[in-house]
């Protein structure tokens, strides 16, 4: 299993700066974001789309700094209710797909989006509880939306040989491993899990549990390590569903932390323990989104941890047990 960052966090270094910088501190691979809400610093696609030399250029500086790209990163709500916005954000998930095809990347990350709650609504609405009964009518109205996209994403996905990594998130319709396996179910298997456990802390879902039930579908495609603090004091007061701002810390019922300052190297591994029982030997992204240190700081102390956590070798044959 290889470490991995996402290098959003470091997009104010230049492309080969960044790999030079987390080749030296002994990434493996690197998660690279084209569109959406993650930008477009290290790979924007009017440059590399399409383009043999931009792309050779590129493999080339990987190959430089020992890396390989682990996905592409485009988040973004293409189910969007305006219709300017969920047409960009289409554009770019498609793009990004054919992007990841000509660089033989296998997995783009994203979200599945959430549609406003009527056919006459400006706004996306995350619904949270079935009653009021309009609310469960709401909820119906966007997976019939979301079906209908999805269906046509994960057929265009599956034309180009790539899997779909849906990041599991709050104001999307897919914020769960149960909704996860809905959409996956009722689409193809190119759609599955960017199984980023950030987002899974604060529900109360236990990761380890979701990783085996999506596991046994094979329906993780990507995996984000990105820890989470839940900070009782303020949680016993508000509950979690927290709307202070992100940089409000002292107020907030939780808070993004580098790995290691939500959960100590012990769950870390576990984590990659159980990934491997469920198959997954692939990247374990870094997602830094830590407002109490600097992107630098909250990835090499991640990287630390991981690098006692992941197994290099291959598991030799049981012969205790023959």
């Amino acid at each position: 299993m290889d470490i991995g960052v996402l290098t959003t966090s470091i997009a104010d270094e230049p492309l080969e700066n960044a790999l030079a910088y987390l080749s030296d501190r002994g990434v493996d691979a690197v998660e690279l974001a084209c569109g959406g809400f993650v930008g477009d610093a290290h790979l924007p696609q009017e440059r590399y789309l399409d383009d043999e030399d931009a792309q050779a250029e590129l493999r080339a500086v990987l190959d430089e700094h020992d890396l390989y790209v682990s996905a592409l990163a485009v988040h973004t709500n293409p189910l969007h209710p305006d219709e300017a916005r969920s047409a960009d954000a289409d554009r770019d998930l498609r793009e990004a797909i054919r992007l990841a095809a000509q660089l033989d990347v296998d997995a783009v990350t994203t979200f599945s989006g959430l549609p406003a709650g009527g056919p006459n609504d400006e706004v996306p609405n995350w619904i949270t509880a079935p009653w009021p009964g309009e609310h469960l009518e709401a909820l119906e109205y966007q997976w019939e939306v979301a079906l209908e996209y999805w269906t046509d994403l994960a057929d265009f996905a599956d034309e180009h040989g790539v899997n779909v990594g849906i990041e599991m998130h709050p104001n999307m319709l897919v914020y769960e491993p149960r909704g996860l396996l809905r959409l996956r179910e009722e689409t193809n298997e190119r759609i599955g899990a960017n199984f980023d456990p950030s987002h899974l802390f604060w529900q109360g879902i236990s990761i380890t549990d979701a990783i085996r039930l999506l596991g046994e579908e094979e329906a993780i495609h990507h995996v984000h390590a990105k820890d989470t603090k839940v900070y009782e004091e303020q949680a016993r007061e508000k509950g979690v569903l927290d709307t202070a701002p992100y940089t409000d810390e002292a107020n907030r019922s939780w808070l993004f932390r580098s790995i290691g300052y939500g959960h100590g190297e012990t769950f870390w591994k576990d984590v990659v323990s159980t990934l491997r029982m469920v198959g997954y030997d692939g990247a374990l992204s870094i997602e830094h989104e830590d407002s109490l240190t600097s992107a630098r700081e909250g990835l090499e102390k991640g990287i630390d941890v991981l690098d006692r956590a992941t197994f290099e070798s291959t598991p030799d044959d049981a012969f205790w047990a023959e």
